[in-house]
């Protein structure tokens, strides 16, 4: 038998990362963080070590955390997730928070997610403004199933998921802010090929030579789908902030601009809807 202090000074020696071996551990065990403070000294039968350590190799070979146990915590929700969907980031938890700034508590306004993988945002929306009607749009099938057992087992029950490219369901419909974390790495960059990222949805990372395919494509057609002085957000790369700007201001919107990330990186642009009815 090992106790639990061996297994994860180990584990983290291979790793290089003792969180990844924490969260591997508890998930084998399904118990919560703080079980480790008074358990540390524990012994633990060979089925879970090996269990354990069959997690612990596939970390190594470099498959993300959050695909193999499944989960993933996103503002203040537990999300499944699988490789169908990107793994939700704590950088992106600055989009939710953006978009409630633009939607009043108690108000029953129309609320658009494109791209929603698990359902991370649409859900964190919806679960802070259950007056809100939140669509939440993806192109894949899979990710779509993903999103809604994330939401039935939430028990949020203000969201339709809808199948699609972009604003294609939403023809005819008008809403108070449209938000997006649409793919946005360079279709060369190297980091495609490096950690995390070789296991995630090639699909929902990269777009177009500059990483800005998807980003020109929601910014041209969004306005056709926004009410008067609605709100487009968008989360982008920390170098795309002036160029995200810029499609903004060229396509006509008011008040664009881009806020920072808690690591002082630009994360989020957007801009209004100046309140005429654009084509499109």
């Amino acid at each position: 038998m090992s106790d639990v202090r061996g297994l994860l000074a180990a584990a983290t020696q291979r790793l290089g990362e003792r969180v990844d071996a924490e969260a591997l551990l508890l998930h084998v065990l399904e118990k919560p963080r703080s079980w480790l403070i008074a358990h540390d000294t524990d012994s633990l039968d060979a089925d879970i070590v090996a269990s354990f350590e069959a997690l612990v190799a596939r970390r190594a070979a470099g498959e993300p955390v959050a695909y193999i146990t499944g989960h993933r915590g996103f503002w203040s929700l537990d999300l499944h997730v699988t490789p169908a969907t990107l793994i939700p980031r704590p950088e992106t938890e600055l989009l939710v928070e953006l978009a409630l700034q633009h939607l009043p508590v108690g108000q029953r306004l129309k609320v658009a997610d494109l791209g929603t993988g698990s359902g991370a945002i649409a859900l964190a929306i919806a679960h802070e403004r259950p007056q809100a009607q939140v669509s939440a749009v993806d192109v894949s099938t899979e990710a779509l199933q993903v999103a809604r057992g994330n939401a039935h087992r939430l028990g949020i029950g203000n969201v339709r998921f809808l199948e699609g490219n972009w604003m294609t369901p939403l023809s005819g419909e008008r809403f108070a802010v449209i938000v997006s974390n649409p793919p946005y790495i360079e279709a060369g960059d190297p980091h495609l090929a490096r950690g995390d990222l070789r296991f995630e949805p090639a699909g929902a990372l990269a777009s177009g030579d500059d990483g800005l395919d998807a980003i020109r494509h929601i910014v041209s057609t969004a306005p056709g789908y926004l009410e008067p002085g609605g709100w487009l957000l968008m989360e982008h790369g920390w170098d795309q902030g002036p160029a995200v700007r810029a499609l903004l201001i060229t396509a006509g919107y008011l008040d664009a601009s881009t806020a920072q990330d808690l690591e002082g990186r630009d994360r989020v642009s957007g801009g209004r809807h100046p309140g005429l009815i654009f084509p499109g």
